[in-house]
């Protein structure tokens, strides 16, 4: 290029075609300003980029805004169910609390031993005045005073009395005759009170029902000690009927020919057929004796 060359920008040139001016230059040129005043550098790409790194910080402050929200948000919702610290710092703080409560049970323990000695003897000496009481009230219920026995009871008793007396029944027999729905009909508790109470002597009452049967149905001696235990009849107890059946005085073979003589008139049977029916297990239990002596007698 020729350095020579006038500048467009040299007034003096008198190539350069000038066109009039407005105020400010033309399309495409640089504005040369007022004379006397320095010209002002036209906006260029750095104020751009500083405009571009103003908002793009704006941007910035903003998006960091709205993550300390977020995470305010967040922790106030109590966090993501990922985030576990929390449970874990209270079950770390748990056995110190543990530790602290056995401390001071401790500490309450070692302080009042006399305290809970004077405790444990006031109510040791207040028990004994507590149960008396009721053991009291208990042995009055078992065993009702005189006065206070109720009005069954005695009629109860007086009632196994009678029955003792009369009909000489064994303490079992009285009892049953006294609860029996077809007798007496007395409560379990008052004919148990009966019983206990009635002056009665067992074996002498044996002795007398086992006398009857002699008496009257000329039963043998082992039909006689059956008849006192069973069931059934009497319900004397083994040692009961026993003291009858040794006490009693009766003649034995005279109960045989007796038993023989009511079969012969009654039923008419023969005499080899009385003899079986007095030896029999299921008949009389005479013995072959007492049996012998009945047939031969059968007829006097």
């Amino acid at each position: 290029m020729n350095s020579n060359a006038p500048s467009p920008q040299d007034p003096g040139s008198p190539d350069q075609n000038f066109a009039p001016s407005f105020g400010g230059a033309p399309y495409g040129q640089p504005d040369q300003g007022i004379p006397g005043v320095p010209p002002v550098p036209p906006a260029g790409k750095r104020g751009k980029k500083k405009f571009i790194a103003a908002g793009c910080g704006c941007l910035a402050l903003l998006a960091i805004g709205l993550a300390s929200c977020s995470a305010v948000v967040l922790s106030a919702s109590g966090g993501s169910d990922d985030d576990e610290p929390a449970p874990t710092v209270s079950v770390e703080a748990e056995p110190a609390v543990e530790q602290v409560e056995e401390t001071s049970e401790e500490v309450v323990e070692e302080d009042d031993p006399a305290e809970d000695a004077a405790a444990e003897d006031a109510a040791a000496e207040e028990q004994p005045a507590d149960d008396a009481p009721a053991k009291d009230e208990q042995a009055e219920e078992e065993a009702p005073a005189e006065g206070d026995v109720p009005a069954e009871h005695t009629s109860a008793l007086n009632s196994a009395q009678s029955y003792s007396d009369l009909m000489h029944m064994s303490k079992a027999g009285l009892f049953d005759q006294l609860t029996s729905e077809y007798a007496d009909k007395f409560s379990d508790e008052a004919a148990q009170y009966a019983v206990d109470n009635v002056d009665a002597d067992w074996n002498a009452n044996a002795l007398a029902s086992a006398e009857s049967y002699s008496e009257t149905l000329y039963m043998s001696k082992q039909g006689v000690y059956d008849q006192l235990t069973s069931e059934y009849g009497e319900q004397f107890l083994p040692e009961e009927a026993q003291y009858a059946i040794d006490t009693i005085e009766a003649d034995w073979n005279e109960n045989a020919l007796q038993s023989a003589r009511n079969y012969r008139d009654s039923m008419d049977m023969s005499p080899e057929a009385i003899r079986d029916q007095l030896t029999s297990d299921y008949g009389e239990q005479f013995t072959q004796e007492q049996a012998d002596y009945a047939i031969e007698h059968l007829d006097d």
